[in-house]
């Protein structure tokens, strides 16, 4: 039976809320947290900090945790002055990885350079593998230096998490900038959600044949969005798993108030051919507020194994 490890961060003002956090479920519905809810890994370098975390299974039977190097906590106020165009410019260089045999036990994290320096930050990372040549594609959200800091989505190719080939544009939308990219597959179509800054301000859904694209958008999609309490711009950071019986459960981060009412918010699909995906609030339960990251399918042993498993023994919270 499928269970389901969801790695997430918290939307904090204290440095304990950009960290690692994981939570099980054995539906895809309803989530209980890990750990009594505190972080299971801590960010030692660079910022001492990470936000929007993904998780990926690789075929050399390792886990992988990749995330955003940033620090609001420690760095906002003081380093970026307050604002996020210095961020964009000039943060966030990297991406962080963490990697395992187990899902319990895990390396000391290290840096990712997959931009070259001064070509802006490293956002939001994703993962998905291509079936037709094994290759794993990482994808981020950077700024196009030539077109003065354009957010788009980028990608590399990876087969060890070791060597990367050279980034390329995975999906640049004409009229504004995108962040936070999500991509699954499902009979040989590539579905891809993105933040959009305008037209609209909020998450669109695209589809291709090819896992490069390129995308075409799905309009019917934004019908839903369109309803969001608190406006679709409330919404960012897409993450979306696959059930057991071919259905889909879409998660979009919702922070358009203050405090502990952020979080992701689900919606569901039967058919994800059809793009049309239901907000469904009473169907999921959640301990607190996750905030962006992704879901990564285990078995049942291996949910076992991490409910039950002392991360603060392994000294990752000391």
């Amino acid at each position: 039976m499928q269970h389901y490890l969801f790695v997430h961060f918290k939307e904090k003002r204290t440095p304990d809320g950009e960290q690692i956090y994981f939570a099980i479920s054995k539906d895809g519905f309803h989530w209980e947290a890990i750990n009594g809810g505190q972080p299971v890994l801590w960010a030692m370098l660079n910022e001492k900090g990470v936000r929007d975390a993904t998780i990926a299974r690789a075929e050399n039977g390792k886990f992988y945790i990749i995330a955003t190097d940033l620090s609001l906590s420690y760095m906002m106020r003081e380093v970026y002055k307050d604002n996020w165009g210095n961020v964009v410019r000039n943060g966030s260089n990297c991406l962080m990885m963490w990697e395992s045999e187990d899902l319990l036990h895990w390396s000391k994290e290290k840096a990712l350079p997959v931009r070259k320096p001064g070509s802006g930050c490293c956002w939001a990372p994703d993962v998905i593998q291509d079936k037709k040549t094994g290759e794993i594609i990482l994808h981020w959200s950077s700024p196009l230096v030539d077109k003065d800091m354009k957010m788009c989505i980028h990608y590399t190719k990876t087969r060890d998490f070791e060597h990367f080939t050279e980034p390329k544009v995975l999906y640049e939308k004409e009229d504004a900038d995108v962040i936070d990219s999500c991509m699954v597959e499902e009979k040989g179509k590539f579905y891809l959600w993105v933040k959009s800054d305008k037209n609209p301000c909020g998450v669109i859904m695209l589809e291709s044949d090819c896992i490069t694209g390129p995308f075409t958008r799905r309009y019917e999609f934004d019908e839903e969005m369109k309803g969001l309490t608190g406006g679709s711009g409330s919404y960012e950071a897409p993450t979306a798993c696959r059930l057991e019986d071919g259905g889909y459960n879409l998660f979009l981060d919702f922070f358009g108030v203050k405090g502990k009412g952020q979080g992701y918010v689900p919606f569901r699909s039967n058919d994800i051919s059809t793009a049309v995906f239901k907000r469904a609030d009473a169907d999921f339960s959640y301990p607190y507020g996750f905030k962006h990251g992704t879901i990564l399918a285990i078995s049942e042993e291996e949910y076992e194994k991490i409910k039950n498993f002392d991360y603060d023994a392994e000294s990752y919270n000391r």
